[in-house]
């Protein structure tokens, strides 16, 4: 996504811009799918959580990130945010019960170490930053942890897309207070399509998919390839040079990665034996 929003803002997108017709394409694609193959809409207790995951937890989660960036450099402020599997596996562990393994520990730590490898040493910031940084990494650990309780007895599809129409909802408010200022050219609206298209709602499905099948720990471990995809890309489509770090940090993820996918099980099994 973050190749995306920079051909967005050299466009003259802003943040509201963006996030709003992120959230409004990504809704109306969602809806269109529902539509042509029909699932039961999520109901009651669970339709109110995916709302406010959604319609607070995604905007307040994407405004406390972009204004962390006002204070601090780019590298740290993700590096804060991906503090978020750390916190999804202990607020798992003491919240709900979920195993805290060595194999999961070790993977995450891994993981943690080759996004700083990726992301580089600048990692200068005010308090300002590193506080607003720490709190878009404890938003979206929440999302994730509320999101793998709903994702139980609901839908995939079907909970992309309460997210996606309350986000749109979210985004709508927010720009009526700040007025957006959209692309000025062809190719920022075709970036901003792909972020909707590409970044949020094929994004979403799978990781809401992942999030069901592996847990909130597993995939958000799993996410920290997000930096290792961009690097490439930014290096394709950019002309960003990879550094030897960046490699040894890409390397170290994909190892953790495949480490949790084909170890992680069997650590949780033997430690409920």
């Amino acid at each position: 996504m973050a190749i995306f929003a920079k051909f967005a803002y050299q466009a003259g997108a802003d943040v509201v811009a963006i996030g709003l017709l992120r959230f409004a394409l990504a809704a109306a694609l969602m809806t269109g799918l529902m539509l042509v193959r029909p699932r039961r809409w999520p109901r009651g207790r669970n339709l109110a959580l995916l709302a406010l995951m959604g319609g607070v937890g995604y905007v307040a989660q994407s405004y406390s990130f972009f204004s962390a960036l006002n204070y601090a450099s780019a590298a740290l402020v993700a590096l804060l945010l991906y503090l978020h599997p750390f916190m999804v596996t202990v607020a798992g562990a003491l919240l709900m019960g979920q195993r805290l393994t060595r194999v999961r520990i070790a993977c995450v730590s891994a993981a943690l170490v080759g996004t700083a490898l990726i992301i580089g040493a600048d990692v200068s910031g005010q308090p300002a930053g590193i506080a607003l940084g720490v709190l878009a990494a404890v938003i979206y650990a929440a999302y994730l942890l509320v999101g793998s309780r709903v994702l139980a007895s609901e839908d995939t599809l079907a909970a992309a897309s309460v997210v996606m129409l309350s986000a749109a909802a979210g985004y709508a408010l927010v720009a009526l207070i700040e007025a957006p200022a959209f692309p000025q050219s062809i190719g920022g609206w075709v970036a901003v399509g792909s972020i909707a298209v590409l970044s949020t709602s094929v994004a979403m499905v799978l990781l809401f998919a992942g999030i069901k099948r592996l847990g909130a720990a597993d995939a958000a471990t799993l996410s920290t390839l997000e930096p290792l995809v961009t690097a490439v890309l930014a290096a394709f489509l950019l002309g960003e040079q990879i550094t030897l770090l960046q490699g040894l940090g890409g390397a170290i993820i994909l190892l953790a990665g495949i480490a949790l996918v084909r170890f992680g099980e069997r650590d949780a099994n033997d430690a409920a034996q």
